[in-house]
Parts: C-alpha cells; structure tokens; sequence
C-alpha cells in the first residue's frame, strides 16, 4: 500500500479508495498517517455518501483520525467537535447526517473527548435539550450512544431515563436501537419496555464490529432482556 502522502482532490481520492478497500484494517493505519486536519475534510463529505458501506467505513475512520489528532493537539481535536455541533445546530441550515455517529465514534475512541462531550452528545437525545426530531438523525444519535454505552458505560449510565421512551417510537430503527443501549447498559427499569417488543418483527442493521448486520427489533430485545437477568 503506498505511504505517499496526497494533498487537494488526490487525498480526497485516495481517501475514498482506503475507505473501500477490502481489506479495512491496514486501510485505517494508512489514513492515520495521513495529516488528521487535512483528512478530516474528505472523511466529513463520505458521512453523506449514497454508498452505506462508505458511510459508515468513514464514521469509523473519523473516530480513529480526530482520537489520533487529540493525543497530540487536544485543542484541533475540539474545533473538530465544535464543527459536528455546528452540523447538528439549526443555525447551520442543513442536517446533519452522520455528524452524531462521528461524534459517538470519536468518543468511544478518546477518553479525554468523552470526558469533555458526552454530555452534548446524550443532549441530542433528550427532549429537553437537543432533541433531533428527524427519525433518521434519531437514530444517529441512538447509535452513538450505544457506540459509547460499548466502551465506556459510565458516560452514558445517567441518560437512561431518556433513552427509554425510544422504545416506544414508531420508527422500527429507533425502537431497535433503543433496546440495544436498554441491554448494553443493563437498564432494569426498561424491562417492560423491552417485554412489548418480545414479538416485534421489525428488521434494521446496526453497524458493529466494522460490519453492517441485520436483524429485527424482538432480537434486540431479547438479548437486552438475556443481558438483565444475567446481571
């Protein structure tokens, strides 16, 4: 794989090709060498791109570049979250597709960043903060916080209360991943919640593991539920 290192539209480019390659891993340590306040750029566009391999390729490659770029200039790391608060923002004009799973990614990856921007993030979720109306950017955000819920619970635990209601919205993602962060975080209170969609037919994916996966909301909630009693 080449290590030179391009600029303009030929980083844009070779960006995209690492995104696609088949083989990801070695991929991702090629675009870590790349200057994380250059790349960034590219890696925002892909967040809109019609490929949905791509898309996510480059949530996951977002996280990896700004953590990178935190470990060496906290302060760039932060115009980095301030420009995915800004997409996020009415003000900005457009939607902000993508921007809470770079954001949800890039915490995950970054203690220090998560320290600093949970917060913001679980705001996205909460109507009284945040609150994205949008279905899709619903689901955004759930998948963030469940991204986070992964790696560092501790950071999530108190938002609870207002994630659970998402198990109730008509929107079948939103209901499935809702009942992924209710297991990931062992929520008891949420068992009701999750015994209504014990028969739930609704199919989503979920990305996990660099990989889209299938599945239906009731499968979801069965293994939040399996998760409860074991703990």
């Amino acid at each position: 794989m080449e290590t030179t290192r391009p600029t303009g539209r030929a980083l844009k480019r070779k960006t995209l090709e690492l995104i696609k390659s088949s083989d990801f891993d070695l991929a991702l340590e090629e675009l870590c060498k790349f200057p994380a306040r250059r790349v960034i750029n590219p890696l925002f566009s892909f967040l809109y791109n019609n490929d949905e391999q791509v898309r996510w390729r480059a949530v996951t490659a977002f996280g990896a570049v700004a953590s990178n770029l935190a470990d060496r200039d906290m302060e760039a790391a932060r115009v980095i979250m301030r420009r995915i608060m800004w997409n996020l923002n009415d003000e900005s004009g457009g939607i902000g597709w993508g921007s809470p799973q770079a954001m949800g990614e890039t915490l995950a990856c970054h203690e220090g960043l998560a320290k600093e921007y949970a917060n913001i993030l679980l705001s996205y979720a909460r109507q009284d903060g945040n609150f994205q109306e949008h279905e899709l950017m619903q689901r955004g955000v759930l998948w963030a916080i469940g991204r986070l819920s992964q790696v560092r619970p501790e950071q999530v635990k108190d938002a609870c209360p207002y994630i659970m209601p998402y198990l109730l919205s008509p929107d079948t993602g939103v209901r499935g991943l809702a009942a992924w962060i209710m297991g990931l975080l062992r929520v008891k209170e949420a068992r009701p919640g999750l015994e209504r969609l014990d028969d739930d037919e609704g199919e989503l994916q979920i990305y996990l593991e660099n990989r889209l996966v299938k599945c239906r909301v009731k499968e979801l909630a069965w293994e939040a539920l399996a998760r409860l009693k074991a703990s």
